[in-house]
């Protein structure tokens, strides 16, 4: 078994692990425990008991978190004449198409997300095994296969992100910074258990979310109890005020 520094046994004997915590106790604890010098991510890992084996029992989608990722999303767009110049013009980092491709092949992979139209997906089909894998392929059941990119480069900057489950059946997402605010990282975090609850695919069978669990990037995890939603936000939070 790998062994932990110091700091991070100090931290992670803060938390009971035993327990679920409400989210507001779970965001708060998580932040007492932050020991990076940095601004970390702060993720949530949700266990679910899908099946992704059988098709129909997969979960995947993308959501516009209320206060963003808390940092600049760097977004790369296969497109050509007209699509390209209005990728350009809504923010897009960069653009191209046969050379995009060419320079991904050689190991560019400085981008967050790829968007694509239509008619470059041949050449963008030829980068499946690169882009797959880092969960950067374009996909228009998630709208970055689209005719309407300055749409899509628009809602990537602003803080739609995609999620799905991996081979385990479990979602991982982030949903802010440690700098957020608890009110900010609450508002994410419900949006968040929300879309997969709506998400949830109707050959589920048994227990849908089996645990939630929140850390920050270097910080132990932390087990939220999955059924506080209700009145995440206006009631939680306004408690502590």
């Amino acid at each position: 078994m790998a062994k932990h520094g110091k700091t991070y046994e100090e931290s992670r004997a803060k938390v009971d692990r035993n327990r679920e915590y409400t989210p507001l106790e779970a965001v708060k604890l998580m932040k007492d425990a932050k020991r990076a010098k940095f601004d970390e991510s702060v993720e949530v890992h949700i266990r679910t008991g899908l099946n992704v084996r059988h098709a129909d029992e997969q979960l995947r989608g993308t959501i516009a978190l209320p206060h963003g990722l808390g940092k600049e999303v760097k977004i790369a767009v296969f497109a050509k004449g007209e699509k390209a110049k209005e990728a350009e013009e809504a923010g897009a980092d960069i653009v191209g198409a046969d050379d995009l491709a060419a320079k991904i092949q050689e190991g560019f992979m400085d981008f967050d997300v790829a968007i694509a139209t239509p008619d470059m997906m041949p050449v963008v089909g030829r980068l499946g095994r690169i882009l797959g894998p880092s969960g950067k392929m374009p996909n228009p059941k998630v709208g970055t296969v689209t005719m309407d990119v300055a749409k899509a480069v628009q809602e990537s900057k602003s803080g739609k992100v995609e999620y799905r489950t991996d081979r385990t059946a479990i979602v991982h997402m982030t949903v802010g910074k440690t700098s957020f605010s608890d009110e900010q990282l609450l508002d994410n975090y419900r949006a968040v258990m929300e879309e997969i609850n709506r998400a949830k695919p109707s050959a589920a069978k048994g227990k849908y979310i089996r645990t939630v669990t929140l850390a920050s990037t270097m910080g132990p995890g932390i087990k939220v109890d999955p059924t506080r939603l209700k009145d995440l936000v206006d009631t939680e939070a306004g408690a502590t005020a």
